[in-house]
């Protein structure tokens, strides 16, 4: 699975505010480099990147970018290449499915080197009949990612900016379900959303 595009995209659109692409540091190439800060695009699951991230935050300020599709077309492409279909998926991205990724690496969340920012996009997503992808999608796999427009940008860089994604009807204490009911969100979100936020809040009041 690929998406190159994608992240070529968003590499491109940071670097264009004065920052080297792709610079040499260490063990690792860093995907753009503004003044102090690093700034790395991960486009897919964060388990593949907290152990670099955790390397460098200890000397170094970090930006983790990270993709959420507001809006998504789903492009299907036989096993040629060939274009068969393109249609609109009916669900919209919100800003609070970046939990999703974060209970990889909770503990970096209160650290003042690190911040993250997500960005809400339109994008085409491609997907090729080759009989070797998720079951949900019926062995289709995901081909590559394409955007067509960047939308919003959420930067989190500090434990006081993730507690603002919690809705002020919530009482003193409250549940996963509360949030739930309060937001919108599913449950699996609002639970992974809770579980990170509460080591946030003691990685924070422990440093």
């Amino acid at each position: 699975m690929t998406e190159q595009t994608l992240h070529e995209q968003l590499k491109d659109y940071y670097a264009k505010e004065t920052g080297a692409i792709e610079s040499p540091l260490g063990d690792y190439r860093v995907d753009v480099v503004r003044g102090d800060l690093l700034i790395e695009i991960q486009t897919r699951s964060f388990s593949s990147i907290r152990d670099k991230l955790r390397d460098l935050v200890g000397n170094h300020r970090i930006r983790l970018v990270h993709p959420i599709a507001y809006q998504k077309w789903i492009i299907r492409l036989d096993k040629t290449g060939k274009q068969v279909q393109r249609r609109k998926s009916p669900k919209k991205g919100r800003v609070e499915e970046i939990f999703y990724e974060l209970v990889y690496m909770p503990k970096l969340l209160g650290n003042s080197n690190f911040e993250l920012e997500v960005v809400m996009v339109d994008l085409d997503e491609y997907w090729i009949d080759d009989g070797k992808g998720s079951w949900r999608r019926r062995r289709w796999s995901i081909h590559d990612k394409r955007m067509l427009e960047l939308r919003e940008r959420h930067l989190f860089a500090s434990p006081e900016d993730f507690k603002k994604l919690l809705p002020e009807s919530l009482p003193t204490e409250f549940t996963s379900r509360m949030v739930a009911k309060e937001t919108g969100l599913n449950i699996r979100v609002s639970q992974k959303m809770l579980y990170c936020l509460s080591k946030i809040v003691r990685n924070f009041n422990t440093m």
